[in-house]
């Protein structure tokens, strides 16, 4: 075989190959594109819009059992109103084997980078009074070190709350007790903000 010929011959093999290669990578990217449609479970998904989770105990000096759980999340679609979030929360708080306990639905969720604030409407509680009420939460997410703020926290206690506006709390001035447990801050991203 001549060299002109057995030239022509591996540039008709490459040339093949890289159709092959061209129709395998068209194919891939078309089945990926399918897969990550809207509504698909894939990356491509949008994903929820903000969300505060987690439970965790706080840590006081004279003894008090203080535990706050969240189960906040703003889906995806409603990403421009806040007041669209849904989930739970609940809280205990007592000493000495006093106290009281609260659960609650969200109706309010912000976040912004490791900061949360929501509030909620205490929909049961051991705590006369308390029923029916909104309160606030202010959430800091620093890892192991996470600080948590409540919109009680100038009036003594959430039955003493008085027309909370939605997503209004105090300052996260209150720390987690180490080793028992985490919150975890999703970021809110609204259009609005570059």
């Amino acid at each position: 075989m001549s060299r002109n010929a057995s030239a022509s011959t591996r540039i008709r093999v490459a040339a093949g190959v890289a159709a092959l290669i061209t129709v395998a990578c068209t194919a891939s990217a078309t089945a990926t594109a399918i897969d990550r449609s809207p509504g698909a479970d894939s990356p491509a998904k949008p994903r929820e819009a903000a969300a505060l989770t987690g439970s965790a105990k706080l840590a006081r000096t004279l003894g008090d059992d203080i535990t706050f759980t969240f189960d906040a999340h703003l889906a995806a679609e409603h990403r421009m109103d806040p007041a669209k979030a849904t989930g739970t929360f609940r809280f205990s708080h007592y000493l000495d084997g006093e106290g009281a306990w609260a659960k609650g639905r969200i109706d309010c969720l912000v976040t912004g980078g490791k900061v949360a604030v929501a509030t909620g409407v205490i929909t049961g509680s051991d705590l006369p009074g308390a029923k029916g009420k909104r309160v606030g939460f202010t959430v800091h997410d620093v890892g192991r070190h996470d600080r948590l703020g409540y919109s009680w926290a100038s009036v003594g206690n959430p039955a003493e709350t008085k027309d909370l506006p939605k997503c209004v709390s105090s300052a996260p001035f209150e720390r987690v007790k180490s080793g028992t447990g985490d919150f975890r801050v999703l970021p809110w991203q609204p259009d609005f903000v570059g």
